[in-house]
């Protein structure tokens, strides 16, 4: 099991064997190098944890245990957690400001205690059956462990076809499951409790907390500065991302105030110019004096490369924009570092997708439904689309319309990004038509917390971006997956709950004014970054699709994947309509965002279909490339 995930820890790896119980794990060492080993366990021997993640005021929780009368035989993390729980048992995930995804065996209790972080950055996947418990960073570990063999969930294969990810506990496969994020479960003989220690949530309309906009400004400067300077906690080099953007700008420039020194910044370009914001990357680099990398990714490298970052996946992809990411990471750790901070939940809980903005107009032409005018603001948020330049309002009002006027709809944010997602799915077989269950918009209805009718329009929309993009696909498939495949650990100064919690209680009219997006951020970094990158308009983070995976360059790999005896067997999508589209494709029609996720969708599913149930997989591990120490059970007051 651990060989298969030894990219996320390749500098040390151990187990622990104890009576019913077997823990492994395999370690980036970032805090504590010469003495933070795992499996830890406590001076008795009657608490063993494995951990992955960072607890960033493991200080501040380190000087409250000794006041307690706590002695520490280390300087890691780790063992604070350890020491943390054995004081406070689950009590103690309140005081953690970090990410992180551990399990704890209660040796004495022969009880096993898992959780996970509150906004899900680090991965916690399981299979339970009456007999057996298995845990694992990724899926390929638990199905190393052959208590449960890979098959196809086409029910979630339908919900990532909607969603683009799977709403917890749900995993693309049958019988293995996620840890929600700000969740924990307690394992025992007999017992087995999955329970939220952390649930997010915004404002009622009828209740708002009133900050003036100074005030908030003020609040919002420390809280961020604050989350850097704990985030930059580490015994190794910490660089940043920079990607020219304003989130990721910000975060840099604030490491500047703190640390003044050298910093290293790494970014990604692209050769193909309507992705690419290198110019802005070199711009801010200068501006903040960053001793800067970049790598230019090209449509061939997303094509050689896209069948690897599947692997890291584990899920159907219907983007590409993880590849990037995952060449990102590579030159970072080309460069010898471990740690990066980038940008990421900004846009989440700042108000800077395109998606608010879209909703915020929708509900603006809501009131005048007939309106010809009102539609056409439509056109300025996604000037990258060429399906909506020069259209007429018609073309608009018919993508843009749908379910116009249902404003009370818990969901009215993502009603039209859903509907369109629908039409991907008519390249379903029969047979998996066949197999799918409830509506999975309906399904989620169902799931939304009971106050949210009392939110606003925004935060409504915020919520469901944050709880099924950012956890399901952002911090998983371009996030962890990707920057772990190549021992790089990323950290996320937005995703302080702190800092969320602080977002959720803001005025919407303080995140979008008018359709400013993330205004106060704008207004932070005022004279503090060049004014191009605060004024310059959201450019969504995205890359070559179709033209690159099907390519006449693209790897032979990727054309078998599609062809229909492929496609026949493994029963998922119906050959003929998948010929016609790739026939759309080579004509040289226009191809359309849906045309361009469908393709992402359908290659990323037969070849992942390929790896884990065909068990044709060039990447699986076969050997162990470090060092494994084993302990076994160990008694108190024993010697041996």
């Amino acid at each position: 099991m651990l060989m298969q995930i030894q990219h996320r820890g390749p500098d040390e790896s151990g187990i622990y064997i104890g009576q019913g119980i077997g823990m492994g794990s395999v370690r980036l060492s970032i805090i504590d190098l010469a003495s933070g080993q795992q499996p830890m366990t406590t001076e008795e021997g009657d608490y063993w944890i494995v951990y992955n993640g960072e607890i960033f005021n493991f200080l501040e929780l380190r000087k409250e245990l000794i006041q307690l009368g706590y002695r520490f035989q280390t300087k890691s993390d780790t063992e604070v957690l350890l020491l943390l729980y054995r004081h406070y048992k689950e009590k103690c995930l309140e005081k953690l400001n970090g990410q992180f995804a551990f399990a704890i065996w209660d040796s004495r209790r022969k009880q096993l205690f898992l959780a996970r972080d509150r906004m899900g950055i680090r991965p916690l996947f399981y299979f339970h059956s009456p007999q057996t418990f298995v845990f694992g960073s990724e899926i390929k570990c638990i199905l190393e462990a052959r208590q449960v063999h890979a098959a196809l969930n086409p029910e979630n294969l339908d919900k990532v076809f909607t969603f683009w990810s799977i709403p917890t506990p749900g995993t693309i496969f049958k019988d293995i499951f996620e840890l929600p994020p700000g969740h924990y479960m307690v394992i025992g003989e007999g017992h087995h409790v999955i329970q939220s220690y952390w649930e997010l949530s915004f404002q009622s309309r009828e209740n708002p907390v009133v900050y003036g906009f100074d005030e908030a400004l003020d609040e919002f400067e420390e809280l961020i500065a604050d989350s850097v300077k704990l985030r930059l906690r580490s015994d190794v080099q910490v660089a940043a991302y920079l990607s020219g953007g304003l989130d990721s700008s910000a975060t840099t420039h604030i490491i500047k105030k703190i640390e003044p020194g050298v910093l290293n910044t790494f970014s990604i370009g692209f050769e193909e110019r309507e992705f690419d914001e290198t110019s802005y990357q070199q711009m801010v680099s200068k501006w903040l004096d960053t001793n800067h990398q970049s790598v230019v990714c090209s449509g061939d490298d997303i094509a050689r490369n896209f069948a690897h970052v599947l692997w890291h996946a584990e899920i159907p992809l219907l983007r590409t924009g993880a590849v990037p990411m995952y060449l990102l990471s590579n030159l970072v750790n080309d460069h010898g570092i471990k740690v990066v901070i980038t940008g990421e939940g900004a846009d989440e809980f700042l108000g800077g997708y395109n998606i608010f903005k879209e909703t915020l107009i929708r509900e603006f032409w809501s009131r005048q439904p007939d309106s010809r005018i009102r539609p056409l603001l439509l056109q300025k948020l996604y000037p990258y689309l060429a399906q909506f330049q020069g259209k007429s309002g018609n073309m608009l009002r018919f993508f843009f319309g749908h379910r116009l006027t249902e404003t009370d709809s818990l969901i009215y944010s993502h009603l039209v990004r859903w509907n369109n997602s629908n039409h991907i799915k008519t390249h379903f077989s029969d047979y998996i038509k066949g197999s799918l269950g409830d509506d999975p918009v309906e399904s989620l209805i169902g799931t939304l917390p009971a106050g949210m009718a009392d939110w606003d329009l925004l935060s409504r929309a915020q919520w469901i971006e944050s709880k099924l993009f950012l956890s399901g696909y952002l911090l998983s498939s371009q996030g962890d997956r990707m920057s772990m495949a190549h021992s790089v650990e990323g950290r996320y100064p937005f995703l302080d709950h702190r800092v969320v919690e602080f977002c959720t209680r803001l005025r919407s009219g303080d995140k979008i004014r008018g359709l400013n997006e993330k205004y106060l951020l704008k207004k932070l970094m005022e004279g503090r970054l060049p004014d191009q990158v605060i004024s310059r308009p959201k450019q969504a983070y995205r890359a070559p699709v179709a033209s690159s995976l099907l390519s006449a360059k693209a790897p032979g790999y990727h054309r078998e994947a599609m062809s229909p005896d492929q496609i026949n067997k493994f029963g998922i999508f119906n050959p003929d309509s998948v010929q016609k589209l790739i026939g759309k494709m080579h004509s040289g029609g226009s191809i359309t965002e849906n045309d361009n996720m469908a393709i992402a969708g359908i290659l990323s599913t037969q070849i992942l279909m390929d790896f884990f149930i065909a068990g044709n997989n060039p990447f699986r591990e076969k050997e162990m490339r470090t060092k494994c120490p084993v302990y076994f059970d160990k008694k108190p007051n024993s010697n041996s």
